[in-house]
């Protein structure tokens, strides 16, 4: 007896990693979520074979744990952005260690995984901040440069500011809450795949800047490292 499809899954599960030192690549970033229309948005990254990194808000992992665990089912990649988005650097390095703890907990609890990328709140982090994600051994990531979805809510504004800043090995921040932005991925992936890029997590991205837990990247002018 022969296992017809045993072949296609061994195909599948040997797809080869994408390697941006030899192709070029974009990060979408989603942040806050999941948002209520995550679902919408993982049907289009999956149809258009696409990878993204989602930061995720603990308290809405907690009421959509369903979103979290197919987000990791699927390949996409998950970050931590606090458990209720205070700024960083305006509470004591215990609450940051809590916001992110429980986090880290909710995750764990709908997907299985840990974080091991973090996005403080605002993109505001300071040495204390810094401090606190080494010691949960994650570098801060935040972006090369946003698309405005939260401002502009306007479907074509939110594509036309993404494809103007896009770039080799850009992190673009975007929001799974913004109806608007999920509305225009599908014309949005398409572009910038016929435009060359390939679409994938921000490890992928960051996989040659050897970064060290509690290092910050991009580096914003005037941190001190």
């Amino acid at each position: 007896m022969t296992l017809a499809p045993a072949p296609a899954f061994a195909q599948q599960e040997k797809k080869e990693p994408v390697d941006c030192t030899q192709v070029k690549c974009i990060a979408l970033t989603f942040d806050d979520g999941p948002g209520k229309y995550a679902g919408t948005l993982l049907d289009t990254l999956k149809k258009y074979d696409a990878k993204a990194t989602f930061f995720l808000e603990g308290q809405y992992v907690k009421s959509r744990p369903a979103y979290v665990k197919r987000m990791a089912a699927e390949g996409h990649e998950l970050g931590n952005h606090s458990y209720s988005h205070p700024d960083f650097t305006k509470i004591e390095a215990g609450a940051v260690k809590n916001e992110i703890q429980k986090t880290q907990d909710a995750v764990k609890k709908a997907a299985g995984v840990e974080p091991k990328l973090l996005r403080p709140p605002y993109g505001m982090a300071d040495l204390a901040t810094s401090d606190v994600a080494a010691e949960f051994g994650m570098p801060m990531i935040l972006w090369t440069a946003g698309s405005q979805d939260w401002s502009s809510k306007n479907v074509e504004a939110i594509q036309k500011q993404t494809l103007a800043v896009a770039k080799p090995n850009g992190i673009i921040l975007m929001h799974d809450w913004v109806k608007q932005t999920v509305d225009g991925m599908p014309a949005l992936i398409k572009t910038l795949k016929n435009k060359g890029y390939h679409l994938v997590t921000v490890s992928d991205v960051i996989k040659n800047e050897k970064l060290e837990p509690g290092d910050i990247f991009p580096v914003p002018a005037g941190w001190e490292q």
